[in-house]
């Protein structure tokens, strides 16, 4: 699921990817191969702060989450993971992306565990 920023209103805004959205989306899915991958924009609940205000709101694509299933994972600590993501995606923010929520799992991770 994906959220695009609203003009104005305090509901939570209809999906539209957007170019920032979209590129993050080609990027994590060539270099990690995720069996799944969401992507929530949630600029929309940040447009009140002093520096979104400054530029007019921003773009509406400053603030993700993202939530990611990839093999690509496996042997590899929370920190490094989210290197990883904050690595490909390096050029978004230079260009004004802000912020990230990061949920990274292994196929594994996400299996339910078997109770004895």
């Amino acid at each position: 699921m994906s959220t695009a920023a609203p003009a104005t209103s305090d509901s939570k805004p209809v999906s539209s990817g957007g170019p920032v959205e979209s590129s993050i989306r080609a990027k994590l899915t060539e270099l990690l191969r995720p069996s799944q991958l969401e992507i929530t924009n949630d600029s929309w609940q940040h447009r009140h702060h002093a520096p979104m205000r400054a530029e007019g709101g921003g773009n509406g694509e400053t603030h993700f989450s993202i939530n990611i299933v990839s093999e690509e994972f496996q042997g590899k600590n929370t920190m490094q993971r989210h290197r990883m993501i904050y690595s490909a995606l390096s050029d978004e923010l230079a260009s004004g992306l802000h912020a990230l929520s990061l949920k990274t799992k292994t196929p594994t991770e996400i299996q339910p565990s078997k109770q004895s």
